[in-house]
This record gives C-alpha cells, sequence and structure tokens, in this order.
C-alpha cells in the first residue's frame, strides 16, 4: 500500500484544463408537473494538441459539471498543430453551425468568439483566426470548430498518400 502511494506522487501532475462553457436550465414536462435539471458544457484541453467536449446533465449543478468533465476527458482528440497554429485553412460544420478555421503569423494571437476561442486556447494554439457562422450557439460552433480541427492534414502522412513531396514553406502563413 505504501509503495502504491509512492508511485502516484512519482506520476507526471495532471496537466488538463477544463473550463465550463455554459450551464442551462432545463425542464421536464411530466405527469405532475415539470422536473428541473441542469446541463453543463465543459471543454477540455492539455495545450499541446488535445482537446474535449463534455455535455454532463443531472439534477445538481456541481453533478453535471463533474459529468460533463468526465465526458470531455474521455473524449479527449488529437490535433495537428504546426508552429502553434494551423497547417492550413478549414471550415467545419455541424448542424447549421460552420466555423472557418485559419492560421496566422507568430505574434497574431487568438482571434475567435466565444466557445471557439475558448477551445483554440485549450487545444494550445497561440496563432489562429476563426470565425462562426450562420450558429450562435456554443456548443455547436464548438461543436463545428472540433470537426474543422479533425480535418487538419499531418505534411508526411499527406506527402506518403500523394507519393511525392509537397512544397510547403514553414513560417509564411
Amino acid at each position: 500500500m505504501e509503495q502504491r502511494r509512492s508511485n502516484d506522487r512519482n506520476k507526471p501532475e495532471d496537466s488538463i484544463v477544463e473550463k465550463v462553457i455554459k450551464i442551462d436550465r432545463i425542464n421536464k414536462v411530466v405527469k405532475g408537473g415539470k422536473r428541473l435539471a441542469f446541463r453543463a458544457f465543459v471543454i477540455a484541453g492539455d495545450q499541446n494538441g488535445k482537446v474535449g467536449l463534455g455535455l454532463g446533465k443531472s439534477k445538481e449543478v456541481p453533478a453535471a459539471i463533474k459529468k460533463g468533465v468526465e465526458k470531455a476527458r474521455k473524449h479527449l482528440v488529437n490535433i495537428n498543430i504546426v508552429n502553434g497554429t494551423l497547417p492550413h485553412e478549414v471550415i467545419g460544420e455541424y448542424g447549421s453551425a460552420r466555423v472557418i478555421l485559419k492560421p496566422a503569423r507568430p505574434g497574431t494571437g487568438v482571434i475567435a468568439g466565444g466557445a471557439v476561442r475558448i477551445l483554440l486556447e485549450s487545444l494550445g494554439l497561440k496563432n489562429v483566426v476563426a470565425k462562426s457562422l450562420a450558429s450562435r450557439n456554443p456548443i455547436n460552433c464548438a461543436r463545428a470548430a472540433l470537426v474543422g480541427l479533425q480535418q487538419c492534414k499531418d505534411l508526411k502522412s499527406e506527402s506518403a498518400i500523394r507519393g511525392k513531396q509537397l512544397p510547403v514553406f514553414q513560417g509564411t502563413h
């Protein structure tokens, strides 16, 4: 038992950042009236290329947040990052939400709004420009941004698929 504790101390510290984006009060209409519950939308990321979204529901706010954090940590996704920005421009769609994500020059910072900004910062992007179109719903915008981020291609794997060297100039974005 003592050895187990010493192993826990030797583990690297968990560096996943969790942020609650939105807490909603939801009602379910039943025979006797309305049942009140809460829904929490959470984004978790290690600021080094992994990010996840979680939606937790419960009758109490802390329980809903805890469920959202667990789901976000469980569904972490690896995203391709090149020098603190994206490798190329992408458009993500989820439902009616559309998000355009563009790489930016060093020193630009994260130019985005709402849940998309928090998602990009949790991912660890330093220079990126994003624009949300069509929908203002933070959950759908964040999911659209994640769909777009998952479309980012890796230079080595893309060169292998095409069977030739690709002319890419790093740092000219």
